[in-house]
């Protein structure tokens, strides 16, 4: 593998005697992982059903290593179920310093595929909210979807503009995440065309447009709060000097000391970088706090009312699916019913593509259930559910978009092995298959 001189040089900075090392382990495969959804199950429930032995991280709780012989993860069930997310072991590191806790409000400023968003979901366990922004709209489609899948209910997606998304919200956050675009050294083990993209020029560029994302988080965090700033690369100006020169402008911010024992020291503001040497492919992180006083003056969303029709459509409509409702604010905007938790601010001009849960779609005189609801649910919530285990054939068969063999009538959530994968309606012993289209298996 033939690797730039000038990155070379970059590395020798941040690595020393560690930069022979590195370029030999591009002769070894690269790190593949997994992390476990808590909003759908546990790593024993997982682990259990897994045809594989998936081992402990070093870089977060609920991250593991995928073995060698683990293959087709993107295809098997429980991945279509939300029960893990394919991450990068060292990627999942960031959330990790968060120190997220029950009722925090989080940003994930540059949100996108969603892999962090499901973590700190995940960690927050269905409470407080998680605002997911992602600026390329194509991209926040990828993040909307992948939301979806790992049952999000206490959620925003928007694509939005960091400095007008972080101005309008002001001192709202108690925490804020920021990985950040960048220069993406760390994918150059497992895609060697990453590598010919590369230049010095480009990293630098990246520093700078680092720095202005970081600048914009900062007025979203209250005082108090804490933000991380990440990156997958390892040079010194995208990580270290964007750091450098971010609390030179900002001194209500301080850095906090980071104790983890699997990654390396970095030289300026008590950071942490993480390469192949370390374990993981590539990855850096700082923790800011910010001090002072709280000055924030947030405009929360006027729900709209529902008039009395609309409220008893939307009681039988979840009456008839759920044995516990789900807590939540029931919005109707046109002919959708929205599912969305308490407390929001306002999200006029804000880019918010999905705010809760998409539930349904409302006709004349009944609501039509969608994919999100029954993906966003857990089996013991639901009045009617067909819970199957991985190798079975329905399951398969479900994930392509066939009807299957299903006792019962009504909307009926599919469960895999206890874990919501979708849903159908029961009719004459046969599931009429609801499974959306663009998310169904081709063999």
């Amino acid at each position: 593998m033939i690797l730039p001189n000038d990155f070379i040089d970059e590395l020798k900075i941040v690595l020393g005697d560690d930069t022979d090392k590195y370029i030999t382990l591009f002769e070894e495969a690269p790190f593949r992982g997994i992390s476990v959804n808590r909003l759908k199950t546990t790593p024993e429930q997982l682990f259990s059903m897994l045809p594989f032995e998936p081992e402990q991280s070093p870089f977060y709780s609920d991250s593991f290593y995928l073995p060698e012989n683990a293959e087709n993860i993107g295809q098997m069930p429980l991945h279509h179920a939300g029960a893990f997310y394919v991450q990068e072991p060292s990627a999942a590191s960031a959330v990790s310093l968060l120190d997220i806790h029950n009722g925090d409000i989080v940003l994930d400023l540059c949100a996108a595929p969603g892999g962090k968003t499901s973590q700190i979901a995940s960690m927050l366990g269905g409470s407080g909210l998680i605002w997911s922004n992602e600026v390329v709209k194509s991209r926040a489609s990828i993040l909307l979807s992948n939301s979806e899948r790992m049952g999000i209910t206490h959620g925003v997606i928007s694509s939005c503009d960091p400095e007008v998304l972080c101005s309008r919200l002001s001192g709202y956050f108690d925490k804020v995440l920021v990985d950040a675009p960048c220069s993406g050294e760390g994918m150059f083990r497992k895609n060697h065309s990453a590598i010919s993209e590369w230049s010095r020029e480009h990293a630098l560029a990246c520093a700078d447009r680092q720095l202005a994302i970081l600048d914009s988080a900062a007025k979203a965090l209250k005082c108090g709060g804490t933000m991380v700033y990440s990156t997958c690369t390892f040079n010194y100006d995208e990580n270290e000097g964007v750091v450098k020169r971010f609390l030179e402008c900002h001194g209500d911010f301080e850095p906090l000391e980071i104790s983890h024992t699997a990654a390396r020291k970095a030289f300026v503001g008590n950071g942490i970088r993480i390469t192949p040497v370390e374990g993981g492919e590539g990855h850096f992180a700082a923790v800011f706090r910010k001090n002072g006083d709280s000055d924030t003056n947030i405009k929360y969303y006027k729900y709209p009312l529902i008039n009395k029709e609309q409220k008893k459509l939307v009681q039988k409509f979840i009456e008839d699916i759920f044995v516990v409702s789900p807590e939540l604010v029931p919005v109707i905007i046109g002919d959708k019913l929205y599912l969305m938790p308490d407390g929001l601010p306002d999200m006029g001009r804000l880019g918010v593509i999905r705010s809760g849960i998409f539930a349904g779609t409302v006709t004349k005189n009944r609501i039509d259930p969608e994919h999100a609801l029954f993906s966003c649910a857990k089996p013991e919530q639901l009045c009617r559910v067909l819970d199957l285990p991985p190798d079975d054939q329905r399951i398969s068969d479900f994930l392509r978009g066939f009807e299957i063999d299903c006792d019962g009538s009504g909307y009926t959530g599919v469960a895999v092995g206890g874990i919501m994968l979708g849903f159908g309606k029961c009719s004459g012993g046969r599931l009429k298959n609801k499974y959306p289209k663009g998310l169904r298996k081709n063999s």
